[in-house]
């Protein structure tokens, strides 16, 4: 079975090293370009809604599967933070096997239990099944486990590259789809039958439903929320989380690889004698959602890495129920430590985060985390 690298953007400055020819493939790359997409028509929307409303339960059980190794940290913790927050369903963090689930790029946590845990509580499968991106698409474990809860008729969604993931498993044979820009080429290669669907941030085909990168779990989970529960509580979810609008529409021709992030990415990678490890301290309580977003932004700049920090080396739990084991008890010599996010509304973490990523390394290298996680605030 073939392994995938879920590094694939890191290892993108290494590759384009290795090619004689850098300034000819770059001068191909186009320069950014941003449009401003149309919101969906209200029938559109209103059909969203209504294909991912719940079939099984009066409050639905969502499942969010990962594994041990590597699991991206916000298509799995950004889900069910918003989620819980919520209170509209009862959501499990799974994993594979025992243990704690490491993430990348950043963070390790806890899962509440086991895919063979969850079996055992809901013979009958859960009425959705959330898929992040992972270190492997066709994880054998994973594979079984989607298509035994597809077949009991759970809603499965993919998020960001987890698409991928999906695809391996069979799932979106012949269905209309999405799934990260950097990742769309790969995926429509090894799986012709999927029609791609441009400018939308979510797709939704039957019992399968994919979403664009990483920060497409905020509005594919308020239309959950609003499937679940209806728009008055999705919309207050929203301002919870400092969002103020949100629906299925993308502008698709403004996320792909361009000169500016080529060659941001190049001069990063090339200044690895400067590459930072940054102390993010836990505090109990603290927001899950903003601290998956703060970490995995700074760990995406090819300049640094952030790693989390509580006195002797104990897991912190968050006020979702969340547990984050620390990387370090204390910070090394010369460790600049970053400003823990706390409770802080998500939005408003991750555009701080950027903020203060443009001010430490340029705005360049925050457009490339912002573009990394497809992020249309940026």
């Amino acid at each position: 079975m073939k392994k995938r690298a879920m590094a694939g953007l890191g290892l993108l400055g290494v590759a384009v090293l290795a090619l004689g020819g850098f300034g000819i493939w770059l001068a191909t790359l186009p320069a950014d370009i941003a449009a401003s997409p149309a919101p969906l028509a209200a029938e559109e929307a209103a059909a969203v809604v209504d294909g991912l409303r719940p079939r099984l339960r009066e409050r639905p059980v969502i499942a969010i599967i990962g594994i041990n190794d590597a699991t991206e940290t916000t298509d799995y913790l950004m889900p069910a933070g918003i989620l819980r927050r919520a209170d509209i369903a009862d959501v499990f963090l799974l994993a594979t096997g025992a243990g704690a689930v490491k993430l990348y790029p950043a963070l390790t946590v806890d899962p509440d239990m086991t895919i063979a845990a969850f079996d055992q509580a809901y013979p009958d499968g859960a009425d959705y099944v959330i898929v992040p991106a992972m270190s492997r698409d066709d994880d054998p474990a994973v594979m079984d486990w989607l298509r035994r809860q597809a077949e009991k008729g759970s809603m499965v969604v993919a998020v960001c590259a987890g698409a991928k993931v999906v695809a391996a498993a069979g799932l979106l044979d012949g269905k209309r789809g999405t799934t990260h820009w950097f990742y769309l080429k790969e995926l429509l290669r090894e799986h012709p039958s999927i029609t791609y669907v441009p400018d939308r941030r979510f797709v939704i085909d039957g019992k399968v439903a994919t979403t664009t990168g990483i920060t497409a779990s905020m509005p594919i989970a308020l239309t959950l929320i609003e499937a679940i529960a209806g728009r008055a509580k999705a919309q207050a979810v929203a301002s919870e989380i400092g969002l103020d609008h949100w629906d299925g529409s993308h502008d698709s021709v403004a996320f792909r690889l361009s000169r500016p992030f080529a060659t941001t990415v190049m001069g990063n990678v090339m200044q690895f004698w400067q590459r930072e490890q940054l102390a993010l301290p836990l505090e109990p309580g603290f927001d899950t959602v903003s601290l998956a977003l703060v970490a995995d932004a700074w760990s995406r700049t090819y300049r640094s890495r952030a790693l989390t920090m509580a006195p002797a080396g104990e897991a912190v739990t968050g006020s979702d129920g969340i547990a984050v084991h620390p990387d370090t008890a204390a910070p090394e010599p010369g460790m600049a430590a970053l400003t823990p996010p706390g409770l802080t509304r998500p939005v408003l973490a991750l555009e701080a985060a950027l903020d203060d990523i443009a001010t430490r390394y340029g705005a360049p290298t925050a457009h490339v985390v912002a573009m990394q996680l497809e992020y249309p605030g940026r």
